[in-house]
């Protein structure tokens, strides 16, 4: 069991079968972990973009899309959160169809909760829980600041009020700061898979974001990569 003064790691069970993932829920919860529980594919992204988590126990088989699309689209997205699959399917070439989308491990169906438990250890070990636990409620730019468990923005020490809209676009680029992301993965990841509005709505909500996070007199953050999408990166003092 983990030791109550060391901080819960936060795990996230995506399965649509309500018995197996009550059992597994309160499995990880007697063993002291944060959980959290999706029914399908699309609410696990959700629950992904708005809380932080440490590793994903992911069913194959969902009713809107499989685990192995699920890895596939986290992956591109720049999710590597581990994830843990949970199948019934014994081929050779299934195990290897989900580890090839993102799947860190593999564990068959129907299984023992005591290996089930070893390998979230193993995961957990292997990711450095211990080591990421005290940083991962923190995403931090130059003098940028975002506290995820409270939702706190602030820049220079100065508190800022943001939608929230604005805080999900603000996240998306935080956690990929210094990285381009494309236009299509943003409005993905913050307006959902199904979104199929005006594609100049992400540039209004840019112009929002910028014009609090970017006082005059302070260096830029978000810069516009023509063609592709945006970066979170220092740049130039604002005039």
């Amino acid at each position: 069991m983990i030791d109550a003064t060391e901080p819960k790691a936060q795990v996230l069970v995506v399965d649509d079968d309500p018995r197996l993932r009550a059992l597994l829920c309160g499995e990880l919860g007697v063993e002291g972990y944060g959980v959290s529980e999706a029914v399908d594919g699309q609410s696990a992204l959700i629950h992904l973009r708005a809380a932080p988590t440490d590793l994903i126990l992911l069913d194959w088989t969902l009713p809107d899309f499989s685990g192995v699309e699920i890895c596939r689209r986290m992956r591109s997205s720049g999710v590597f959160t581990p994830i843990l699959m949970l199948t019934g399917r014994d081929e050779v070439r299934d195990r290897v169809e989900a580890l090839d989308s993102g799947a860190d491990d593999f564990l068959l169906k129907p299984f023992s909760i005591e290996e089930l438990l070893a390998r979230v250890r193993a995961q957990l070990r292997r990711a450095g829980y211990a080591q990421a636990a005290a940083n991962r409620d923190r995403l931090e730019l130059a003098d940028l600041s975002v506290i995820l468990s409270t939702r706190d923005v602030s820049r220079g020490g100065r508190p800022i009020q943001l939608s929230v809209r604005e805080y999900d676009l603000l996240v998306c680029l935080l956690r990929r700061c210094n990285s381009v992301v494309d236009r299509e993965s943003i409005l993905r990841e913050v307006w959902g898979e199904n979104h199929f509005g005006d594609d100049n709505l992400l540039d209004v909500y840019i112009r929002y974001l910028r014009k609090k996070i970017e006082a005059s007199g302070q260096p830029t953050l978000i810069q516009t990569v023509r063609g592709v999408g945006f970066m979170l990166r220092e740049g130039e003092t604002r005039s």
